[in-house]
């Protein structure tokens, strides 16, 4: 399931999302137009990493309950407002792994795989593409986040820094440095076969 970026808005979005950001700080009941917008992205978003179509609706809600009731405290710095609902949601989909509520998927295919192999600069195989599987497993939760995003659901470096708080170029620094130790578990695998 590829993620369909919202980043990439017009001038005339952006705006819209602001003024709807003010009507909703003024009103909360005027909170509608954003929830509509966004509600399917962020779904999508916890959906993909629990494949748990009721927590995933239960995180959900819960990333819009928590955006409404700290809605006072957005400030528009230039960012898509998605940025932001997908740092809520990154929260809470995290707070679920660490009370043991839910257990972290990967939904990946082949071809995302092979894309990551390739990007790698690795020959694909099915030795490879195992030990692949193998060498994500053992991730920390924050480096699984940046490959999903990268690779699984081709998000823009400068949409994943707005969304993990990093520099553009930072972004790019730890998933290239992820990279490398995978590619590197991955060739000691090899050899030790």
């Amino acid at each position: 399931m590829a993620a369909r970026s919202s980043y990439h808005q017009s001038q005339g979005q952006i705006a819209q999302d602001k003024e709807w950001i003010e009507a909703a700080k003024s009103d909360p009941a005027r909170f509608e137009p954003l929830y509509n917008k966004y509600h399917e992205a962020i779904f999508r978003f916890v959906y993909q990493r629990l494949n748990d179509q009721e927590q995933a609706f239960d995180v959900t809600s819960q990333v819009f309950l928590k955006a409404l009731t700290n809605l006072h405290r957005y400030e528009f710095r230039g960012l898509p407002f998605s940025s932001w609902l997908f740092r809520i949601a990154i929260s809470e989909v995290n707070k679920l792994f660490k009370q043991n509520k839910a257990k972290r998927t990967v939904n990946i295919d082949s071809l995302q795989l092979k894309g990551l192999l390739e990007e790698m600069e690795s020959d694909e195989n099915e030795d490879r593409l195992r030990l692949m599987i193998d060498a994500i497993a053992g991730l920390k939760p924050e480096e699984l986040t940046l490959v999903e995003m990268r690779f699984f659901e081709q998000r823009p470096f400068k949409e994943i820094a707005d969304i993990l708080q990093l520099s553009e170029s930072n972004a790019k620094v730890r998933l290239y440095r992820i990279l490398e130790r995978l590619r590197k578990r991955i060739t000691a695998k090899l050899n030790r076969a």
